[in-house]
């Protein structure tokens, strides 16, 4: 398994659009961390814009499907996104282990 990043970027109206597919987008994310897929998420603070969330999968592939689907996606709160493998190095969860 790989660790990876999505970064999303925010419309304009994000915070004030959010309340209309919250309750959708949690239940969307809560099925993805019961999947094993989803290991934490959730918008920067202060600005609240973009959002990071880390995925444990064997390819990018789950992760821009997740993106893909999320409702704030397909309701065009989050307006742009990227999906980055990360190797991790150090902690009890990281995927290459550096001597």
């Amino acid at each position: 398994m790989k660790h990876f990043l999505l970064f999303c970027d925010a419309a304009p109206d994000y915070l004030a659009r959010r309340p209309d597919f919250r309750t959708a987008h949690l239940a969307y994310a809560r099925a993805a961390v019961e999947r094993g897929e989803l290991v934490l998420g959730g918008a920067l603070a202060d600005p609240t814009d973009p959002a990071v969330w880390l995925f444990k999968a064997q390819d990018g592939a789950v992760v821009r499907a997740f993106a893909e689907a999320d409702p704030y996606v397909t309701n065009g709160l989050i307006t742009g996104w990227q999906v980055r493998e990360w190797t991790t190095a150090v902690g009890t969860d990281a995927t290459v282990r550096v001597a």
